[in-house]
């Protein structure tokens, strides 16, 4: 056995109930005084909670989905205006997106406090809209060096983000069984990542309150985003990420489409990794259990619902097939790749 697997360096709290005293405690070992936070306005008042113990020297409400370029440069300069000197970010994938954006350029760094199950905050990956065209990108300074997980910051999150937040958070998972530098460590999170997310998600679309469930989603998903993190971006966010640019179609949402689609498409032609995710599924196999979890989440369907045309998947396929790793586990033609995004459009059954 031959890989190589290293572990980015950050600090997890998992801190239910006490978020504002842990981004104090956070900020207060940066030695920050300036601090710029970034919360949407949806979740300013949140937000201003969180950091009621923290030397604020900016409030920045800006958040725009994939994060354009502009929207991306304006907050670059009010931060240098303001002198910041660390970040706090405050909200979901888009939140951290562009906090990521500011430490691009800057360097400052980010504590990220999640109130979905995104899981960006767990990784070195940056991306930026210009256009239809999103661009990612790996760099070690937009790492958060801290994140805070505070379960009870997740209780009101409407029951249709948190099913398609979770089923985002198990596409990192599933992406990560067979990333582009995909190794056995990535593989034991991912599996694990799987069984957290397939356990927890349940409670939360039940009982939208639940810590136990909410708890249990959240470690499922910081355990996906650190597998994703190390093993690369494949098929499937490679597809999302192409299809959410283009077509301005919503994040979490088009990953819980697009998901089935992909795993059934390859797992035949992955069977440890396959193996590996029906058994944290607890399921006979992995696409059963998938499928079994969307059904009790009535997860969405169709790409169709959220947006994009019809006449996109014929747009689409170019930039996704030159997106996709060599080592997709299934090769990768036209003919297929337009039939599985046409199936994803449409809502049929993977």
């Amino acid at each position: 056995m031959k890989f190589t697997h290293e572990s980015l360096p950050q600090r997890v709290r998992f801190a239910t109930g006490e978020a504002p005293a842990a981004v104090a405690a956070e900020i207060d070992e940066l030695g920050a005084r300036r601090v710029m936070v970034i919360a949407g306005e949806r979740e300013a008042e949140l937000a201003a909670r969180v950091t009621a113990d923290v030397p604020v020297a900016l409030r920045h409400d800006e958040v725009v989905m994939h994060v354009p370029v502009e929207v991306a440069e304006r907050a670059r300069e009010r931060a240098a205006e303001s002198a910041v000197d660390a970040l706090v970010c405050v909200g979901g994938g888009s939140t951290t997106g562009l906090a990521k954006a500011v430490a691009l350029t800057t360097g400052l760094p980010i504590v990220a406090v999640p109130t979905t199950y995104a899981g960006s905050e767990a990784t070195d990956v940056w991306g930026l809209t210009s256009g239809e065209t999103k661009t990612t990108g790996i760099d070690a300074r937009v790492l958060p060096r801290t994140v805070v997980y505070d379960a009870a910051l997740l209780t009101t999150l409407p029951g249709e983000m948190t099913v398609a937040s979770g089923l985002n958070a198990l596409a990192h998972c599933v992406d990560a069984m067979w990333g582009p530098r995909v190794d056995p460590i990535d593989q034991v999170f991912a599996a694990e990542g799987i069984r957290g997310l397939a356990a927890g998600l349940p409670l939360v679309r039940s009982d939208s309150e639940s810590i136990e469930g909410i708890e249990q989603t959240l470690y499922g998903a910081y355990l996906a985003a650190v597998s994703f993190t190390s093993a690369g971006s494949g098929m499937h966010h490679k597809i999302c990420h192409v299809l959410g640019g283009m077509f301005n179609l919503p994040h979490a949402q088009t990953h819980a489409v697009v998901l089935p689609h992909v795993l059934a498409f390859n797992a035949p032609s992955a069977p440890e990794a396959e193996a590996r995710m029906a058994s944290a599924f607890g399921a006979s196999s992995a696409v059963a259990g998938l499928a079994a979890l969307r059904t009790t989440l009535s997860a969405p369907k169709a790409l169709e619902d959220y947006g994009m045309p019809e006449d996109g998947i014929a747009k689409a396929v170019a930039p996704i097939l030159a997106a996709i790793p060599d080592n997709n586990p299934t090769p990768v033609t036209e003919e297929n790749l337009t039939a599985l995004l046409t199936a994803a459009w449409a809502g049929e059954e993977s």
